[in-house]
């Protein structure tokens, strides 16, 4: 029986535009065990076959991917993001990386030697989950994570810097999950909330303001704040670093 199989955007757009399966769409196809002459070519938007991370760090290693590429796995699905540095975007690049390198340098200050700060990083919520956010504050570690990347329970912090990306930091990072991914929409639980990210912070530098998640339950985050950009604050699990 022919089975219909939804090859995920950033595959197709890299391996499936150039009409037909390619190479590199037939070895990203075999990776996650489909067999080419069981894929129906029309890519029909039926059945969605999920990545794990496993899968994932295989196809990059591959070559299945373009390396300019900003990529993000999320419950199962691989997200193109905008690209750093495009002249066509040069305007909301210079304020998102300068947010960034501001928003770490404070970080540094308050926070010292006490934790550890990675920059566009990966952290692994799950088995299908590898977002990377723009400062993920961790915990120390003496290989400084050589061996694997952060999962939840060495998270304190993880924030996102977004301006043209606050609807998908809003809504797809907080509030895709794995179990809703195939699914029609429906109230979803959130990602970082699902896998247990005690905090979680989007900083809308176009609005300026911050908006803050706290209680993470698997059906979602209980706490949303919205924050002027003149009200201080600190990470709960470093409450007096403000």
């Amino acid at each position: 029986m022919r089975t219909t199989f939804t090859v995920l955007p950033a595959i197709v757009a890299y391996c499936g535009d150039r009409g037909g399966i390619t190479n590199r769409l037939h070895i990203a196809l075999n990776i996650c065990g489909i067999k080419c002459w069981d894929v129906n070519v029309n890519l029909m938007l039926t059945n969605i076959r999920l990545i794990s991370v496993q899968k994932y760090h295989q196809m990059a290693e591959t070559g299945i991917f373009d390396p300019e590429e900003h990529l993000e796995l999320i419950a199962g699905q691989i997200i193109r993001m905008s690209a750093k540095g495009m002249v066509t975007e040069r305007s909301r690049s210079t304020a998102h990386e300068s947010a960034i390198t501001r928003t770490e340098r404070l970080l540094r200050q308050r926070l010292g030697d006490k934790v550890l700060l990675r920059i566009q990083s990966p952290v692994q919520l799950d088995d299908y989950s590898e977002p990377e956010p723009d400062i993920a504050v961790v915990k120390l570690n003496p290989l400084d994570y050589d061996d694997h990347h952060p999962d939840a329970s060495e998270v304190f912090l993880l924030i996102e810097i977004a301006d043209s990306s606050l609807k998908y930091d809003r809504e797809v990072k907080a509030m895709a999950s794995l179990r809703d991914a195939a699914r029609t929409p429906t109230p979803r639980a959130n990602a970082y909330s699902k896998s247990g990210i005690i905090e979680y912070w989007i900083l809308d530098v176009n609005g300026r303001k911050l908006y803050m998640y706290r209680l993470p339950s698997p059906d979602g985050y209980h706490s949303e704040s919205i924050l002027a950009e003149d009200v201080t604050i600190s990470p709960l699990a470093f409450p007096d670093c403000a």
